[in-house]
């Protein structure tokens, strides 16, 4: 791992209350990068499905305290954050590289693009509209 990548948090849930959604995007999208390069997996050929689902994951850091999966429907999403099975890396992906949102997609996924990072400007940009 290069040395910048050091202080990424391998949990986007542990850095809650760090600040606005600028921030918590920030911090999503490098845990984002580091993660998919630590799992040999990779962000969806069409990046607007990638940029969507880091927003999704920023807003929920910032409104629950935990980067809750937001591709799912909660009944009680501040009690799903707490038994932190959804909160991304989600157990599925954890545990069988299941990423139900296409945010990390393995090497035989028809969906998988070749990239593993994504700039802050691409997201805000994509999801602008």
């Amino acid at each position: 791992m290069p040395a910048s990548d050091a202080s990424v948090p391998t949990d986007p849930s542990s850095t809650a209350g760090t600040g606005g959604t600028d921030n918590s995007l920030e911090v999503i999208r490098r845990f984002a990068e580091t993660y998919a390069q630590r799992t040999g997996t990779y962000f969806c050929s069409d990046p607007g499905v990638t940029a969507v689902v880091l927003e999704g994951l920023a807003r929920n850091k910032d409104e629950l305290g935990g980067a809750l999966c937001p591709c799912r429907h909660y009944e009680d999403k501040k009690a799903e954050v707490a038994q932190a099975f959804w909160n991304c890396p989600c157990v599925p992906m954890r545990e069988r590289k299941e990423c139900h949102c296409m945010l990390f997609l393995t090497e035989d996924n028809p969906f998988r693009g070749d990239q593993q990072t994504i700039s802050l400007a691409e997201v805000k940009a994509l999801t602008s509209g």
